[in-house]
Order: structure tokens, then C-alpha cells, then sequence
């Protein structure tokens, strides 16, 4: 009998042990959870590298050239690579004041349009080529046209009186309408086209001085 409680009682103690160790197992095996969490945040870090392309400044770039060509040509340049001042070009050429206007002096310009020349040779009755032999028209109009200084657009003195590079004067009203000597007008129909030693303003009528 003792023998019987003996064993049941190491059965049971046994029993017991098993059951111990198989709840701790099952108690333990979760911890290998935060693992995959560690990871997880490694993983999350990596997206960081996303904020490098914000480095691009090719567009400032493009400012800056768009700046400089905006001023790499003289006046004189400037009107003889223009499809529309061609006979101006020509006439400064014809009378010798083409190199004025390519020098380091500042000057603003009111350039006829090829169209304005042409107005003016059917008024006057006479040829492009009898205009271009007329050095001395050419020398008292053109300079008509120039003024010693330059004068944006929007520096413009609207109602008074303004000297020109051959002594004689314009006036020029805020509807940017020239009045040459005669009571001629002329409309600008282009503005600031900067060179590098002034500015060009864009007519469509020639000014004639007295």
C-alpha cells in the first residue's frame, strides 16, 4: 500500500514537472517578436535618401544665360542682324555712322522700320539706292534719331522736349507718339531692346528735322 502511494505520488510529481516545463516553453517563444520590429524600423529608415534630388539648380543656370544674351550686342550690331532695319543699317553704313553706334558711348536710338523707309521714299518720290547716295540727307536725319544718353522706356519724359545727337529736338507724348520739327509723328511700337552700349526703341515713321 505504501508502495502504491509512493508511486502515485511520482506520478503525479512528475506529471506536474512536465506540465511546468511545457508552460514555460510556451511562455518564452514570443520574445523572439521584438526582432522583427528592430528590423522593420531599419527598413523604414532607409526612404531618407528621397530628399537628395531637391539639390537640382539647372534652372538658375538658365536664368542667368538668359540674363547675359539679353546685352552681348552693340546698337550697331544689333540693327544689322534685324530682318525689319535693314535699310536703317544700311544708311548708317552709306553715311558713315555705323561706328558711332558700335562704340562705348550710350546711346538710344528710335529705329525706322524697313516699312518707314519705304513710306518715306514714296513721299520723297525717289529710290532706296538715291537715299543711300544722299550723304548728305543721311547725315542730318539720322542722327535725328539718336540721343546721347539712355532712356528706357519707362525713363521716358513724356511732354518735353528732348535733344538729339544733331542739335535738333522730339517730343514724345505718354501714348508713346513721337512729334518730330515738321508736326510729323511717329509710334513706337517696340521698346528696350538693350545693347551693349544703349538701347533701341522701335518706330514706324521717319522723323524728319527742319
Amino acid at each position: 500500500m505504501l508502495k502504491r502511494n509512493l508511486l502515485s505520488i511520482a506520478v503525479v510529481t512528475a506529471a506536474v514537472s512536465l506540465a511546468a516545463c511545457n508552460d514555460t516553453e510556451t511562455v518564452t517563444e514570443p520574445v523572439v517578436e521584438p526582432d522583427t520590429t528592430t528590423e522593420t524600423t531599419e527598413t523604414m529608415s532607409e526612404p531618407v535618401e528621397m530628399t537628395e534630388p531637391m539639390a537640382n539648380t539647372e534652372p538658375m543656370a538658365e536664368t542667368d544665360a538668359m540674363g547675359e544674351t539679353a546685352a552681348t550686342q552693340t546698337i550697331g550690331e544689333m540693327a544689322a542682324s534685324n530682318e525689319n532695319l535693314t535699310v536703317l543699317t544700311a544708311a548708317l553704313q552709306a553715311a558713315g555712322l555705323d561706328s558711332m553706334l558700335m562704340a562705348e558711348d550710350k546711346y538710344t536710338v528710335f529705329a525706322p522700320t524697313d516699312e518707314a523707309f519705304g513710306a518715306l521714299l514714296t513721299k520723297l518720290g525717289i529710290t532706296k539706292e538715291e537715299l543711300l547716295a544722299d550723304q548728305e540727307t543721311l547725315k542730318s536725319v539720322l542722327p535725328y534719331h539718336v540721343v546721347p544718353t539712355v532712356v528706357k522706356a519707362a525713363d521716358i519724359p513724356y511732354g518735353t522736349d528732348i535733344e538729339t545727337a544733331n542739335g535738333a529736338t522730339i517730343s514724345i507724348s505718354d501714348a508713346n507718339v513721337i512729334t518730330d520739327e515738321n508736326g510729323n509723328t511717329a509710334n513706337i511700337v517696340g521698346t528696350d531692346m538693350m545693347a551693349t552700349n544703349g538701347v533701341v526703341h522701335v518706330i514706324d515713321t521717319v522723323l524728319l528735322p527742319k
